[in-house]
């Protein structure tokens, strides 16, 4: 029996599951324009323990969305994560965030393609098909009309990055999946199930979340 905590903090989605073998008993989540993850999380984590009767020390093992994503976001959640590993002295079990937005959508046939908005027209984004296997490497992509031009099929778009996409990307061939917009630990939960019987871990010391992209401070210029 393995009681996991997952933490999904890659985009303005703070989404918080406590599993059980890879089942979901609780999931607490919310999405807000102002990243309000630092004051939500900490509150998620102790009000799924409540509502099942668990306490920190129950648990087997800490999973964490690694990214990419938000620099702020990411840092938040895998600093927490990071922290109750050492705490409890449990392991952390690192999620691909594009792969879980990808298992948000269950298609039969086809490839997936999930979309994490960056800035202007580029995307985190990846390639999965039917079956979650990968097809593609995670990149940063500039969106064009020929960016897929040598993926054959149809292709899903799902994310807050896939709504740009459209006036570029308008091929039939195309499927948008608007109402899906957000990764989530809901998704998380079976992954990190499946790679806590595999032991596959990181080091908690060392681990670092898949930023992708450096982070840039920018700042509103002096008035003269």
């Amino acid at each position: 029996m393995a009681y996991i905590l997952n933490i999904e903090t890659a985009t303005k989605n703070c989404s918080v599951t406590l599993a059980k073998d890879g089942e979901i008993l609780v999931c607490l989540e919310m999405a807000e324009e102002g990243y309000s993850h630092a004051e939500k999380l900490h509150v998620f984590f102790e009000q799924a323990l409540q509502q099942v009767g668990l306490a920190f020390q129950d648990l087997n093992a800490i999973a964490v969305s690694q990214g990419p994503g938000s620099y702020t976001g990411l840092r938040i959640g895998v600093s927490a994560a990071k922290g109750l590993c050492y705490a409890l002295n449990i392991p952390l079990l690192a999620i691909d965030t594009l792969e879980t937005l990808a298992r948000q959508l269950t298609v039969a046939e086809g490839k997936i393609i999930p979309m994490i908005d960056a800035r202007r027209m580029e995307v985190f984004t990846a390639v999965f098909d039917s079956s979650y296997a990968r097809l593609r490497a995670t990149e940063a992509e500039i969106i064009e009309t020929t960016t897929y031009d040598t993926l054959e099929g149809t292709l899903h778009l799902v994310g807050d990055g896939a709504a740009k996409c459209k006036a570029v990307l308008n091929d039939p061939r195309f499927v948008y999946h608007d109402t899906i917009v957000y990764p989530s630990a809901r998704e998380m939960s079976r992954i990190s199930f499946e790679k806590y019987q595999k032991s596959d871990t990181v080091d908690v010391a060392y681990f670092e979340p898949f930023y992708l992209k450096d982070f840039v401070m920018t700042t509103k210029p002096k008035k003269s």
